[in-house]
């Protein structure tokens, strides 16, 4: 009877894993050679995470879960400090809260953002990596496990702060260097540029010359308000891996044409990054948790539990 009732609680999880009700998991990963601190914000009527900012060194990882459904953006504060009273506070992106915990505190702009919302329309995830808000630190997001023909990572891997236009650059303290880039909406306040008032459609917000900078850049992330057909990605039970400062892979393949890429850009207007490469797309397909099983394998695997339960019966 207890080598029965192991077998159906087994059966029993296989059937809960097989109804999507795993948790899609963030690793969040610095690659940087400075200390970030990520932020987290959960979208309007979510169900907070249980964490909403922590710490990483460089080379350390933190692994999140996050319910089905949920939706939320995750950034890198930089340059972070306690002051005497114990005021917690960051140069680039800092939520407010005054500690380590955004507590519902979004990034203030400009900041590089890695926004989901899980268990969209057709069961799918929606992500992409935006720089709407302007630009603080490269990032990397690539789908584990997931499917999908709009599935494969994205981001904004080049330094955008040394490249910045001098009107939009965001200065260190003492000034020597650019420590964050912000949007023209950031910068100017124009309907023009914040796709507002009479520009807030798809018709009549275009592209700005400063947005185009980003996009050049970093072709598949958000550069305006507009910018989905080329922006958006959409998984099926995929996990994520967010990677601040990732090191571009100089052999990766573009999906989109299928050439390699062999240089790091030195400026926005002379370069194009991709991200999609033979090491990406075995990460894309390489899922181990019971959700991400495909259906008909979790079909076959429950029915041959479930007869060798019955004839252990």
């Amino acid at each position: 009877m207890d080598r029965l009732t192991l077998l159906f609680s087994f059966l029993l999880t296989l059937h809960v894993s097989a109804s999507g009700v795993i948790p899609t998991t963030f690793t969040i990963v610095n690659k940087c050679d400075y200390t970030v601190w990520p932020g987290i914000l959960s979208n309007a009527g979510v169900t907070p995470l249980s964490i909403t900012g922590f710490v990483l060194q460089t080379g350390e990882s933190k692994t999140i879960s996050a319910p089905t459904s949920w939706g939320g953006r995750f950034w890198g504060r930089t340059l972070c400090s306690q002051d005497t009273s114990g005021k917690f506070s960051c140069v680039t992106g800092d939520c407010g809260s005054g500690t380590l915990e955004c507590a519902g505190n979004g990034a203030a702009p400009p900041a590089t953002l890695a926004e989901f919302t899980l268990n969209g329309d057709g069961g799918l995830d929606f992500f992409d990596v935006s720089l709407v808000d302007g630009y603080n630190v490269p990032m990397l997001v690539v789908p584990q496990g997931g499917s999908g023909d709009n599935c494969s990572s994205t981001g904004c891997v080049g330094d955008l702060n040394g490249a910045c236009p001098s009107e939009l650059k965001v200065a260190s303290v003492d000034g020597k260097q650019g420590v964050a880039c912000k949007s023209a909406c950031e910068a100017f306040g124009s309907p023009q540029y914040c796709c507002s008032g009479a520009y807030a459609t798809p018709d009549t917000c275009r592209p700005s010359a400063y947005s185009e900078i980003f996009k050049s850049a970093c072709p598949r992330a958000y550069s305006y308000a507009y910018d989905d057909k080329t922006s958006t990605f959409t998984c099926a039970s995929a996990d994520y891996t967010i990677t601040f400062c990732p090191t571009p892979n100089t052999s990766q393949k573009a999906s989109e044409g299928g050439e390699d890429t062999r240089s790091t850009p030195a400026s926005p207007r002379n370069s194009t990054i991709v991200y999609e490469g033979a090491a990406a797309q075995s990460e894309i397909s390489g899922g181990t948790h019971l959700s991400k099983f495909g259906p008909i394998a979790r079909v076959a695997m429950t029915v041959w539990l479930f007869s060798l339960l019955l004839l252990l019966h």
